[in-house]
């Protein structure tokens, strides 16, 4: 049992970490090179949609690190899995407090609404994605060195 926990929770966090990287340098950089307002609605369908989704995923992602560290406590890697596990707890944090705050205006932006600053806090949301997402690749990296 703790084998498909391990298993799971890795494809889990990992589903996760790719969809944040692709997001960083593949999703915005595509909308900032688009015409317009065109990048703009889509970062703002962007954080509607993804939005919704990502509270239960990294939460989920952390309540799975943290069953996975209980459950194989005397294990080899639980070390590591705890790190991890401490990880995902900053990239929450750094979420509830850097990333959700910007996400929450911006996903209600339209080209007759966004303030005139809409480009800096696009801009600083991306710098603190960037980071969130070196803290996922690096939790991401300890659970799979956990499972060998």
């Amino acid at each position: 049992m703790l084998n498909a926990l391990e298993v799971f929770t890795t494809v889990v966090v990992g589903v996760m970490v790719g969809v944040e990287f692709s997001v960083a340098f593949v999703i915005n950089p595509i909308f900032n090179a688009l015409p317009e307002d065109s990048g703009q609605l889509g970062r703002a369908h962007g954080g509607r949609m993804l939005g919704a989704v990502m509270p239960f995923w990294y939460i989920g992602s952390l309540v799975l690190s943290a069953i996975w560290a209980i459950a194989g406590w005397h294990h080899h890697g639980a070390g590591l899995v705890v790190i991890a596990a401490a990880l995902l707890i900053v990239s929450v944090i750094m979420s509830v407090l850097l990333l959700v705050p910007i996400n929450n205006r911006s996903k209600t932006w339209t080209p007759e609404n966004r303030p005139e600053d809409w480009k800096e806090q696009s801009n600083r949301w991306d710098r603190f994605h960037y980071v969130r997402v070196a803290v996922l690749i690096a939790a991401f990296a300890l659970l799979v060195a956990a499972l060998t």
